[in-house]
């Protein structure tokens, strides 16, 4: 069963990061992985039991996971799990958790498990797609990073031009 880690340094608190990470409602300003997010079934805010349906990109087949949250505390870890089957996808299984390193910085690490179906083309596609899984996660925590760089400079320039 293929799994992987990718950690990234954000230039912002725990707090911040998780709360942007969650809201579904900002989740494409920064997602680089996703067409599409929102939460489900009547769901209004992230929480143990809220369900959220995330499509990815067309570019990577535009596939929709179903997710229950199995674990939210803010703002050290959230985990989901897939309910739903798309289509190459057996089972799938993420957490992020968040450590404060100083003041306004934080450690992301997000930590995934899946595997493919059909059972029986599982040695060819895991791989591939543990790899994919890998290179995306890599880009859309640094995207998350250079959100909030961004938000960063934009504050310092207001101060500057203030000062």
């Amino acid at each position: 069963m293929p799994h992987g880690t990718v950690s990234q340094i954000i230039p912002a608190d725990c707090e911040a990061v998780f709360d942007l990470i969650h809201d579904y409602e900002r989740r494409l300003t920064w997602d680089t992985l996703l067409s599409a997010a929102g939460l489900a079934d009547g769901h209004s805010r992230a929480d143990v039991g809220a369900t959220t349906v995330c499509v990815g990109r067309r570019s990577l087949g535009g596939l929709a996971l179903k997710t229950v949250y199995v674990a939210f505390d803010r703002p050290r870890l959230a985990a989901v799990r897939m309910v739903n089957s798309p289509p190459f996808f057996g089972r799938w299984a993420a957490s992020i958790c968040h450590e404060k390193l100083g003041q306004d910085q934080s450690k992301i690490i997000y930590t995934w498990t899946f595997t493919a179906r059909p059972r029986w083309l599982a040695w060819l596609l895991e791989p591939v797609m543990d790899r994919v899984f890998h290179w995306e996660t890599r880009m859309r925590l640094a995207s998350l990073r250079d959100y909030f760089e961004q938000a960063r400079n934009q504050q310092q320039s207001v101060v500057d031009a203030a000062g």
